[in-house]
């Protein structure tokens, strides 16, 4: 397994690169903005990551911001933990073993969430390319929210 990123929602992305770069060092990486998904992705990494970041995507902060307004508060700002794994059906399957809820299950064979005892949101993402979808994945519904 593999760190690869903490997403963070953000409500104003001039302030936000700002302190997170300006202010507090790291540097912009790259950029993704979603017309569909009315959303911009902003990847950063501190000075001594940005070579590995760029080639291997990891380990980067991700600020999302999504172009409708929307209220932050209640732990909302948090978005999750992404880490890359060797085989995602293999990984899904030992966490479901061990008595864990598979939020969004891997149908795409790409990707999957989990959440920690405390709530908190885990993407599992397939190193290297997609599995092709497999059962019981491709059929398994979403539980809960991720």
């Amino acid at each position: 397994m593999q760190y690869l990123h903490t997403m963070l929602r953000i409500s104003d992305p001039e302030a936000s690169l700002k302190f997170f770069c300006k202010q507090l060092g790291l540097v912009e990486v790259m950029r993704r903005d979603s017309e569909a998904g009315r959303f911009t992705l902003i990847f950063l990494a501190a000075p001594e990551d940005v070579e590995r970041a760029r080639d291997d995507k990891a380990p980067m902060i991700e600020l999302t911001w999504n172009w409708d307004p929307e209220d932050l508060d209640g732990g909302r700002n948090f978005g999750h933990l992404a880490f890359r794994v060797d085989d995602i059906y293999a990984t899904c399957q030992r966490l479901m073993d061990a008595g864990v809820t598979i939020n969004r299950p891997p149908r795409d064979g790409h990707m999957a969430f989990v959440r920690s005892p405390d709530g908190h949101s885990i993407e599992l993402l397939q190193a290297g390319p997609d599995r092709p979808p497999a059962e019981p994945w491709a059929s398994m519904p979403n539980t809960g929210s991720w």
